[in-house]
């Protein structure tokens, strides 16, 4: 399906697929994302293959799944597979392809994967070699090293206000910048343009006015389950990804974290309007592909949960929207159930395109792919494996450690409060999905599994993690390091 025009790709870090006001969300403000879903398409089954940044963005940008190019742990040393990757096939197809903000696949940072041109946010990371180009930014504005002067983490949640004027959030310069690639494309090529946005992901620092939206909201209390307090109990591969101190899980402060992750949410929603706002000003909104997507979750408290790397709706789901072109032949305004992946991303955006999808690509169109009757989602290896086989209405969870199956049943039971994998009525579900589940398995995990049955290992009890929880701490970037 060829249609004329370019294509632009827009990706968030940690926004969970049910966040949308669209979807009736009692509070988080998307009126951007909110429009483009009316004149577009929701993927309302969209999952991460493997809900943790690296792993997640490789598959987008190859259209592999980890099996493929490598990574299910969270490696951002190994090199991408030799295929081509979502830009080199744009760029080769005649495609100006330029991205800005979060790439996070692999080291180098400055890897440019297939783009022309790359304005680099690499979330403060400096220290392990080289300035990028946001950080360059707050050195010609004046504030050399001052965007991590808020003293929070990379992966906490304690929070507060952005503690520099607005226009110097990294929100902010990833919309200006992307408005100037843009403005300042070569207008007798197509462009490629990839919107990377590092937010929701903590550091939670929203501006003042963005934390002013929700102050008179009520804010949504966490979802807690049947199962939820025993396994956090029970089980280390769970209680690793607890991820705050106790004080954090007290009602008042989940509120209050989930108070700056929405802000910070609505600040890209609004900053979006800017981009799209352009493209209309440029003469370029009906001629361009948009999708808008994320590499994984975060659970925000539910279940007792915090951040990725669980196969719960809150880690695993992802937001999943496109808006095809004038012309397209697909019609707006739709919500479409069918299971999706961020693998799915690269031969969508290529075949709305006329651009030829590479052979290695695994992820399949969602305009014309033929649907999946299940979806796979794993993480770690060894005693920390999490797998996740997903059909159309059930969701089977099996975590290695403690040989432990979870049965969820999406249809009836979204937020996943009640595990069904001790009914008997749901015996032959949860051995269909346990056979559909081995089928998928490779590698080191013959060490839990024989390909006839899920063995697992014994269940580790839960120790501290005192020692790891400032583990994403930033310090001063000023002075520079020797």
């Amino acid at each position: 399906m060829k249609t004329p025009g370019n294509v632009l790709l827009v990706t968030a870090d940690h926004w969970p697929g049910g966040l949308l006001g669209c979807l009736n969300h009692p509070v988080i403000q998307t009126p951007t994302l909110d429009s483009l879903a009316a004149d577009g398409i929701l993927y309302r089954n969209a999952y991460s293959p493997a809900p943790v940044c690296v792993p997640a963005r490789r598959s987008l940008h190859t259209g592999l799944t980890p099996r493929s190019h490598g990574d299910r742990c969270y490696r951002p040393e190994l090199p991408l597979p030799p295929v081509p990757t979502l830009a080199q096939a744009f760029r080769d197809a005649g495609y100006q392809t330029s991205a800005v903000g979060k790439i996070h696949v692999t080291t180098p940072a400055r890897n440019r994967i297939g783009f022309e041109e790359l304005l680099l946010n690499d979330e403060s990371r400096s220290r392990s070699g080289q300035l990028d180009d946001y950080e360059l930014f707050m050195g010609d504005q004046g504030y050399p090293g001052r965007e991590v002067d808020h003293a929070t983490g990379n992966n906490e949640y304690l929070w507060r206000s952005w503690h520099l004027p607005e226009p110097l959030h990294v929100t902010n310069w990833t919309t200006r910048e992307m408005v100037r690639q843009i403005v300042r494309r070569d207008p007798t090529r197509p462009a490629f343009w990839y919107c990377s946005y590092s937010a929701p992901h903590p550091p939670l620092v929203p501006p003042q006015g963005y934390l002013d939206l929700y102050r008179e909201e009520e804010i949504d209390g966490t979802i807690t389950g049947d199962w939820g307090e025993e396994l956090l109990r029970r089980s280390q591969t769970v209680f690793a990804n607890s991820g705050v101190m106790p004080w954090q899980n007290r009602p008042e402060q989940v509120r209050k974290i989930r108070r700056a992750f929405y802000a910070s949410c609505t600040q890209i929603d609004h900053q979006l309007r800017l981009v799209l706002g352009t493209l209309r000003e440029q003469g370029l909104l009906d001629q361009t592909t948009i999708l808008f997507t994320s590499d994984h979750g975060d659970m925000l408290g539910n279940h007792g949960l915090w951040r990725k790397r669980v196969m719960y709706e809150g880690s695993a789901n992802i937001p999943m929207l496109l808006v095809p072109p004038l012309g397209s032949g697909l019609r707006g305004g739709v919500t479409d159930h069918r299971l999706a992946g961020i693998e799915d991303v690269m031969p969508t955006l290529l075949e709305l395109a006329g651009v030829p999808v590479p052979e290695s690509v695994e992820g399949r169109s969602l305009v014309s792919g033929a649907e999946r009757d299940f979806y796979f989602s794993e993480d770690g290896e060894g005693v920390a494996a999490t797998r996740m086989i997903r059909d159309r209405r059930y969701k089977l969870i099996y975590y290695a450690e403690g040989n432990r199956r979870q049965l969820f049943d999406l249809e009836m039971d979204r937020e996943e409060r009640h595990d069904l994998a001790g009914d008997p009525a749901h015996y032959e579900t949860l051995e269909r999905l346990s056979a559909t589940l081995l089928g998928q398995l490779y590698g080191n995990d013959a060490e839990w599994a024989d390909g006839e049955r899920l063995r697992g290992y014994p269940e580790q009890p839960p120790r501290s993690f005192i020692h790891r929880r400032l583990r994403g701490q930033r310090g001063t970037h000023w002075p520079p390091a020797s």
